[in-house]
């Protein structure tokens, strides 16, 4: 599944973990993103969408 949101194109941010040692390694931050039916256009597909657009209202879910 695609880490990226189909409505807001919430994606992957970069950074590093930071050791008490004060050592960096890459690492990634991830959108909760959810597969969900949502009504586009008038017809009910299958979309990935982060949480806070269906918190906020910005997807139609379908029924």
């Amino acid at each position: 599944m695609a880490k990226i949101c189909e409505i807001c194109g919430k994606g992957t941010l970069a950074g590093n973990n930071v050791s008490h040692s004060n050592r960096h390694t890459k690492r990634a931050w991830l959108p909760n993103i959810q597969q969900v039916r949502a009504v586009v256009d008038g017809q009910v597909t299958r979309v990935n969408v982060c949480t806070r657009c269906l918190r906020s209202g910005n997807v139609n879910r379908a029924i």
